[in-house]
């Protein structure tokens, strides 16, 4: 877990604008469990954070000041801000221009149409190849992006969505907020058995978010020919020594396929997400919450709410209330 020795606060100077730059006025952090991974000293789709660095994350922001053809002071945009209250935008820093004018507030927009519903769009629908009539698993299925996974999954036909997660409290949130069928709490005993009574013909789209003996369990149940999208795998992230999983030959039994991604894969679509998670979050087939954490100096701890469970819904560390979408 990340505690004091890890981060420290720097007071520094407010950063200048050059030519083809913009400087933001940083309002909303997103936390993420993959902030916890780039703080690792080993290989992954972005470098690990250096000793002394910035803490690498993403963030929305107002357009202060601009020299750059691209943003106008005034825009609201979304990108890499980094825990900091100040940003730049470069050509080699891009950011993108949020539209006015949507309905939602700057929060939900972090949440349904940031980096966690995009991942959970494209991974239960091109990764996971999901068609109606599936049965959808999803574990961390009260986080952002698993809560996501199963109301896309709902709203397209899914013949049951069952999700898996830790506790009563969460496990009824599930269900009675997020509307899916059932949810297990991995915290008690027998979880393989459980998802067989709750599906007895097996699992045809498993989305992981936790890996371990979760994914495990869930590939005890798969039907034939299943998917399982591997997007994250929380419950190794603060690990020192890693669980194995024993039961990958029932991808051969059941010709099952095993894929991960990165949101990132699909950075050439998004606005075509956008547009259908706006509309389901605007007409409520996409229920979401926000769980805010005042404070630049509290982005650690909020990290750390992610592997308690002490959040619900998206994480959002509030650095500047002032920003907002129109």
């Amino acid at each position: 877990m990340v505690d004091a020795s890890t981060t420290s606060l720097v007071d520094s100077p407010t950063p200048h604008c050059g030519p083809g730059e913009a400087l933001i006025k940083v309002g909303l952090l997103s936390i993420d469990p993959t902030i916890r991974t780039w703080m690792n000293d080993a290989p992954g789709y972005l470098p690990p954070i250096d000793i002394g660095d910035v803490i690498r994350s993403g963030g929305s922001g107002v357009v202060v000041e601009s020299r750059s053809e691209h943003y106008r002071v005034g825009d609201v945009v979304n990108g890499m801000t980094g825990w900091q209250e100040w940003a730049v935008a470069s050509d080699a820093n891009r950011f993108a221009v949020l539209p006015q004018g949507l309905g939602l507030d700057l929060a939900a927009v972090m949440n349904v149409l940031g980096a966690t519903g995009l991942t959970a769009y494209f991974g239960l629908l091109d990764v996971g190849a999901f068609k109606a009539g599936d049965v959808v698993v999803v574990s961390g299925a009260a986080g952002a992006t698993g809560s996501v996974v199963g109301q896309i999954a709902r709203a397209r036909g899914a013949g049951k969505v069952v999700g898996i997660a830790g506790g009563p409290e969460k496990c009824a949130e599930v269900v009675e907020l997020y509307g899916f069928d059932a949810c297990l709490d991995y915290r008690e005993p027998g979880l393989s058995r459980r998802i067989h009574e709750a599906c007895p013909k097996g699992i045809d789209v498993y989305f992981d978010n936790v890996g371990g003996a979760v994914l495990d369990a869930a590939l005890a149940n798969i039907a034939m020919h299943a998917r399982i999208v591997m997007c994250g795998a929380i419950s190794q992230y603060n690990a020192t020594d890693r669980e194995g999983v024993a039961n990958t030959s029932m991808l051969i039994m059941r010709r099952g396929q095993m894929k991960g991604f990165i949101v990132f894969d699909f950075a050439q679509r998004y606005a075509e997400a956008h547009v259908e998670l706006a509309a389901m979050a605007l007409d409520g087939r996409i229920v979401h919450q926000e769980h805010l954490v005042p404070g630049l100096e509290n982005a650690p701890a909020a990290l750390n709410l992610l592997f308690t469970g002490g959040n619900h819904g998206k994480t959002l560390v509030v650095v500047d209330e002032s920003v907002r979408l129109d």
